[in-house]
């Protein structure tokens, strides 16, 4: 499968497993409605309905496209890593219990690991 030609700051992100900075990311408030893709692979990972304000400078979703992100456990050994269930791109984490949506779950996602596709 072919990707999509990324910059350098990206593939230290997607394929390195960086983080960008808190409240950096072109859609850590971005409230229009429509579809977050991978910015890898195009593959559609989160509605924006999805999406609520978590207050910490990410991207916060309480759930997934159905099938679209798996959970790996992070290298650090205290977190839960999500990638792009395509491609493997690295997302960011996901953590439960925090009871900050009815589902108790939050998937932090960099900016940088996202396109989006605003609904017609």
């Amino acid at each position: 499968m072919a990707y999509n030609i990324l910059t350098e700051e990206e593939r230290r992100v997607i394929v390195n497993k960086g983080t960008e900075r808190s409240f950096t990311g072109k859609f850590w408030d971005a409230k229009e409605d429509g579809m977050y893709i991978c910015r890898q692979c195009d593959a559609p990972l989160f509605s924006s309905d999805t999406k609520f304000d978590s207050g910490t400078g990410w991207p916060s979703f309480d759930n997934t496209v159905e099938g679209a992100v798996k959970e790996v456990p992070d290298a650090d050994g205290r977190r839960v890593e999500i990638v792009c269930a395509e491609c493997n791109g690295h997302l960011g984490h996901m953590f439960k219990g925090e009871s900050m949506t009815p589902t108790s779950t939050r998937h932090c996602v960099n900016s940088i690991s996202l396109d989006f596709v605003a609904k017609d």
